[in-house]
């Protein structure tokens, strides 16, 4: 009776066993390890700096040609003067513009600084470039006196090319006082179209 009853109670034992099954595992996600999160931002940097490299290289490559175009452009403005200078043949360019002045006066006026801005922007783009700033004046005043007003115009210019970053050994001067005036005309109109600094290459 004994054994019935055990063998009863081993079957309910069996049976209760078999009802509950084996526990299921849990499954944890995984997560990106902290080495492979360290790659992945390598890469992204690596990838960054190869981007940057690229652009940087471009952006050198457009600017060369961006520079030989502009040569290009000032060797074709080049033109010989019909007058030579003191030294001899000398060179003029439509892209390096003359500043005028007022009666009797050598200073610079804002509308003129602004050409002189640009005239220095390009010669800086050609350092071997020398140029030559000529003082002019209109025929009223003693020759001396013009000499002498013609040569601090051109001074006055000079001054203000080597203030925005020109070398002054790229720079001379001269003054022709009323000399060589652009037109012979004897009014104001023609006197105000030769008060100017003229603006001529010695060398390339």
């Amino acid at each position: 009776m004994v054994r019935k009853s055990l063998s009863v109670v081993i079957l309910i034992l069996c049976f209760g066993l078999m009802l509950t099954g084996c526990p299921k595992k849990t499954v944890l996600k995984e997560e990106p390890s902290v080495k492979r999160a360290e790659e992945l931002a390598a890469e992204r940097e690596r990838a960054a700096k190869e981007k940057e490299a690229r652009e940087k290289e471009l952006a050198r490559i457009r600017e060369e040609e961006a520079k030989k175009a502009r040569e290009k452009d000032f060797e074709k403005s080049l033109v010989a003067k019909k007058e030579p200078g003191i030294g001899g043949e000398v060179l003029e360019s439509k892209l390096l513009k003359d500043i005028h002045f007022d009666f009797d006066k050598y200073d610079i006026r804002p509308e003129d600084a602004e050409i002189l801005r640009e005239n220095a922007a390009l010669l800086k783009k050609h350092p071997t470039v020398k140029i030559q700033i000529e003082g002019h004046c209109d025929e009223r005043g003693t020759n001396e006196y013009n000499l002498a007003l013609g040569e601090r115009r051109a001074n006055s210019a000079k001054k203000y090319l080597i203030s925005l970053g020109m070398r002054a050994d790229q720079i001379s001067t001269i003054s022709y006082g009323e000399e060589k005036p652009l037109d012979p005309g004897y009014n104001e109109e023609a006197w105000a179209k030769n008060r100017i600094d003229h603006f001529i290459i010695l060398s390339k």
